[in-house]
């Protein structure tokens, strides 16, 4: 697992090309504030939104995740946990006037490119 990319992965990368490409500028891998060892995927801390693309396994996709039959219960509760932890740094940003979008890796890039303008034009 720790050979696995945390940061940069494909479906991130498109995304932060396709924002750039439309003129946005943003933050990236920044720390959520308030919470070490925590970080926002995309940021754009002016306007105080969060973006996070989130990988089908790691975090639980209801359409794509597929738990491994050997060890099954260590898995469930793995993904369980990287859940949990998505809604509390959720609930944290959204105490502090966040506006948090997920994005899961699976989607259309300009399904995110469209949520993440919604935000925006929110803020």
């Amino acid at each position: 697992m720790s050979a696995l990319a945390r940061r940069d992965t494909r479906p991130e990368m498109e995304l932060r090309r396709a924002l750039h490409a439309r003129g946005y500028r943003y933050r990236v891998q920044s720390p959520v504030p308030g919470l070490p060892r925590r970080r926002i995927d995309i940021a754009f801390p002016r306007r105080k939104v969060a973006i996070f693309v989130d990988g089908c396994f790691w975090h639980g996709c209801p359409d794509h995740c597929r738990i491994p039959s050997t060890n099954r219960e260590w898995w469930e509760w793995k993904i369980a946990r990287t859940q949990s932890r998505d809604a509390d740094t959720d609930r944290h940003l959204a105490g502090l006037g966040w506006t948090v979008v997920r994005a899961w890796e699976h989607e259309v890039i300009e399904e995110s490119v469209r949520a993440v303008k919604g935000a925006l034009e929110q803020n």
